[in-house]
């Protein structure tokens, strides 16, 4: 089982390294990277290439990693009780079943994604290490202890927005996603839009570079947006010329696939007002 890409998803050889490692290792990869460059795609599309179902647990910041395993719902067991339901005597049937505990007891391997992992409180990492390490978890209201009847393949993405606890990073193989280099960023089009114009592209990535690289800049548009802006830009029909900025902004056209924050727009406007200024 060796992951190499898919047809829709352009896989560096360091990624595929990356996730062929953790595979070997029985580690799960932590994968972190600008937002937008497609991270969680990643776990959908190693699923798709080894042929493996998938589960994906979103993290939000009031997920407990608790959560993650099972739940007790004490609130109906009471309230069946004193409406004398018969289902109070089995406690099993008040216990809500986790994403975890969905991968631990599926037929076959499965690939776990355990999205955006920074999101939840800085001790939701650490919460979850005996489980992802030994692959069991013990149900106290059952007595009953879960087992993975296959290790599955968890792959947990971070955006980088807190640092995650050593215990956890040592227990992880790593990988940054990189944005992607020219060349690399015109393979990844070439997948969303097969057929793109020579002209049309070489000119919407050179205006998309510059604004990435212009100083100042909050937030910098990502690989998914850009995928948007090109949808948009085929979609108008607009022909390379009509990609050059306003003078009057320095704003290129249909910005708001690109840009996504009235501090950016307003970098390029003053830019534009000096511009004109030092005339």
């Amino acid at each position: 089982m060796r992951f190499t890409g898919t047809d829709r998803y352009v896989a560096t050889e360091d990624l595929a390294v990356a996730v062929n490692a953790a595979v070997t290792l029985e580690r799960p990869l932590l994968v972190k990277g600008e937002p937008g460059t497609g991270k969680t795609e990643l776990a959908r599309q190693v699923a798709e290439s080894l042929g493996l179902p998938m589960i994906e647990w979103h993290v939000k910041s009031t997920t407990r990693a608790q959560q993650g395993l099972y739940e007790y719902d004490a609130v109906s067991r009471l309230r069946d009780s004193q409406l004398g339901d018969e289902r109070v005597h089995d406690v099993r049937n008040y216990i809500r079943k986790g994403k975890l505990w969905q991968a631990f007891e599926a037929e076959g391997r499965v690939v776990l994604l355990i999205d955006e992992v920074d999101k939840a409180d800085i001790e939701f990492p650490n919460d979850l290490l005996q489980e992802l390490d030994r692959m069991e978890f013990h149900v106290y209201e059952t007595g009953e202890t879960i087992r993975a009847r296959q290790r599955p393949i968890v792959i947990i993405t971070s955006n980088n927005e807190k640092e995650l606890p050593d215990a956890f990073l040592r227990r992880c193989f790593f990988h940054y996603i990189r944005f992607p280099d020219p060349e690399t960023l015109r393979r990844i089009i070439e997948v969303h839009h097969p057929g793109i114009k020579e002209a049309l592209l070489t000119q919407a990535l050179t205006r998309f570079y510059e604004i990435r690289e212009t100083p100042g800049l909050k937030k910098k548009p990502s690989t998914s947006e850009v995928l948007d802006w090109l949808k948009l830009l085929l979609a108008e029909d607009l022909a390379p010329e009509d990609l050059r900025a306003d003078p009057r902004t320095a704003l290129p056209r249909l910005h708001g696939a690109l840009l996504k924050n009235e501090q950016d727009v307003h970098l390029f406007e003053r830019l534009a007002f000096m511009a004109r200024s030092g005339r």
